[in-house]
């Protein structure tokens, strides 16, 4: 039952990949690769997301905030992971997510910066047909939140600007 699973996970994910590929070369099939993580949903901009691998963990180092989990070899590249959820949730820990679908989404080359997120799960491609309602991001909101968007399940989703997000001077220091 687990080794199915796993081929299915595997399947999705290649299947996603083709589908991304598609979509950054055609254009405007998709606007978004959407993502979970703390339980919640969010949308990051294809332009802005890089390439999405399994998690497989990664090497920890010291003295840094708990929401970065260390460095990592990617494809040959040497990138720091950090976990979304225990990012965005840093006053309050996040619960430890069942990392059999964890999914590490790399960080576009053209933003320059060698990192991955750790997401909970992966979701899909969504573009703006599949959404029925759209709104600013709150006052409040961190200045990397995008709008915020409903679809027609009633399931909310926040739009992340991976640029943004990278450019935060809180994102740039690690160290505790």
């Amino acid at each position: 039952m687990r080794m199915a699973n796993r081929e299915a996970l595997r399947e999705f994910q290649s299947r996603l990949t083709e589908r991304l590929s598609a979509a950054r070369s055609t254009g405007l099939a998709a606007s978004w690769l959407a993502v979970e993580a703390a339980q919640r949903n969010f949308l990051f901009p294809l332009a802005q997301s890089g390439e999405i691998f399994p998690w497989t963990g990664s090497q920890p180092v010291p003295y840094t905030r708990r929401w970065f989990l260390g460095v990592s070899n990617l494809r040959g590249g040497l990138y720091g992971i950090v976990d979304l959820g225990n990012y965005l949730q840093e006053a309050t820990p996040a619960a430890e997510p069942a990392r059999e679908q964890a999914r590490l989404v790399a960080l576009s080359p053209a933003l320059n910066v060698s990192c991955a997120l750790l997401i909970d799960r992966l979701i899909g491609l969504r573009g703006v047909d599949a959404f029925v309602e759209s709104a600013p991001a709150a006052s409040d909101a961190p200045a990397y939140f995008g709008s915020r968007y409903a679809d027609a399940q009633g399931l909310h989703w926040q739009e992340i600007n991976l640029q943004l997000l990278s450019q935060q001077p809180q994102f740039l220091s690690i160290g505790a």
